[in-house]
């Protein structure tokens, strides 16, 4: 009789077991991606420009319209990153740009990747300054003699390394070309970190301002010195004034002329339908380093705000390009319409509430002093006060000084931890050679 045959090994039967079940989780995580890739809208590439073709189109703009147009190149660069950013001035009767009877406007657009439709108002916006005379059949003629009262500085796509790295396929991502939030590395209330912190989300960075997008954007704000700062984002419609990294808004007159602004805004244009408020309050949850809040409390920015300009509620977190940008023509065109519309509105708003205030006079801006807390006007022997010009200077370094005097206590509170730690380890290392010997 032949014998009968043994059960094979149980090593073997194992691996068996545990090839078919890689095998099978492979084919699963295959199948389950390719639902993701499936859910997740491309780029609109019949309505949005790539990076470069608008660029392309702004510079085209600038030439066409040297009387009205100017555009400067920055660049910069920080431990082998580097970056460039463009800057167009609008100057409707081109005199100095640094003419002081003028109110200075600056607008950030695209300094989140992901977001592409801020830098598409951004570009309808600069032709609408200069060669379209309605919107959406609205006449714009009424609006000339506002901006003979303006200078405005657009930057277009502040993050243009990450825009990039978006049209390459990174549809969720914010960040600039290294990974780092360009609205988390500001340095008022820098680097803290809420429960639900992301770091893919909200990375500050290694430390206020190290990254150039940020650098570049700082000395702009301290040497174009603007009266209303506009940071341009999407992801839901709202109009925010500070502050990002507390839920309460500034205390004052200034305070009051910012909500008037802001409200008179939302109900001629948006029929109240926008959110009105702080970023922190209004939001729900609290930022930390943003842009806005440095522009209010270092820069003394009057008047800083930030817009949230679009927003598909329906849109799930792996669809990033439809949450936050238009997908269809009839959407696209009513939103930068009706954006760019809400800027002239602002400007409009913005020149009649600072003179009210008396922040400006009809003649020019010579007595403007920006304040972060109370709008006060300058008297004209305080203007040559070298004290009041020191004491200015004093109060824009404080809050940055502050926050890196933190820093110092933190790094020496570590060091000292990790002292005292390898000087107890050495210790019982020689009690045991004691007991040894």
């Amino acid at each position: 009789m032949a014998a009968s045959s043994a059960p094979p090994p149980l090593l073997p039967r194992l691996l068996a077991l545990a090839l078919t079940l890689a095998v099978v989780a492979v084919v699963v995580s295959a199948a389950a991606a390719a639902r993701i890739r499936a859910s997740v809208t491309p780029i609109s590439r019949s309505l949005y420009h790539s990076s470069d073709s608008l660029l392309s189109d702004i510079k085209a703009l600038v030439a066409r319209h040297p009387d009205k147009l100017s555009m400067d190149t920055k660049i910069a660069s920080n431990k082998g990153y580097s970056t460039e950013l463009f800057i167009v001035t609008f100057n409707h009767v081109k005199e100095s740009t640094a003419n002081s009877s003028k109110i200075h406007v600056l607008l950030s657009f695209g300094q989140h990747g992901r977001e592409l439709i801020t830098s598409e108002v951004a570009l309808h916006l600069l032709y609408i300054l200069t060669e379209k005379h309605k919107i959406a059949g609205v006449d714009l003629s009424s609006f000339e003699k506002i901006l003979e009262n303006l200078v405005i500085k657009v930057v277009p796509m502040e993050n243009l390394n990450g825009r990039k790295r978006v049209e390459e396929g990174e549809l969720c991502d914010r960040r600039n070309g290294r990974g780092v939030d360009l609205n988390r590395n500001w340095s008022v209330d820098w680097g803290k970190k809420e429960k639900d912190y992301d770091p893919y989300e909200e990375n500050p960075g290694t430390a206020p301002f190290s990254e150039p997008e940020a650098q570049i954007m700082r000395e702009l704000s301290k040497s174009f010195k603007p009266h209303m700062w506009v940071n341009v984002h999407s992801g839901m419609e709202a109009l925010f004034m500070p502050y990002d990294h507390k839920n309460t808004t500034p205390n004052g007159a200034s305070a009051h002329l910012m909500r008037s602004v802001l409200e008179n805004l939302n109900h001629r244009h948006f029929q109240d339908s926008c959110l009105v408020g702080s970023g922190g309050g209004a939001v729900g949850y609290l930022a930390h380093g943003t842009t806005t809040d440095y522009m209010y409390d270092i820069v003394k920015v009057p008047m800083p705000f930030t817009f949230e300009i679009y927003g598909d509620e329906t849109a799930t977190t792996s669809d990033c390009f439809k949450m936050f940008n238009p997908v269809d023509k009839t959407t696209f065109d009513r939103v930068i319409n009706k954006w760019c519309m809400a800027f002239l509105i602002l400007f409009e708003e913005g020149l009649r509430n600072l003179r009210d205030a008396q922040v400006v006079s009809e003649g020019g801006m010579d007595n403007f002093v920006p304040m972060g807390g109370d709008i006060v006007e300058r008297s004209s022997a305080g203007k040559s006060s070298p004290d009041k010009r020191k004491l200015e200077g004093l109060d824009l370094g404080m809050q940055e000084l502050r926050t890196y005097f933190r820093l110092f206590m933190l790094s020496t509170v570590l060091l000292m931890f990790m002292f005292c730690s390898r000087i107890s380890k050495n210790r019982n290392r020689d009690a045991g050679n004691i007991f040894d010997t």
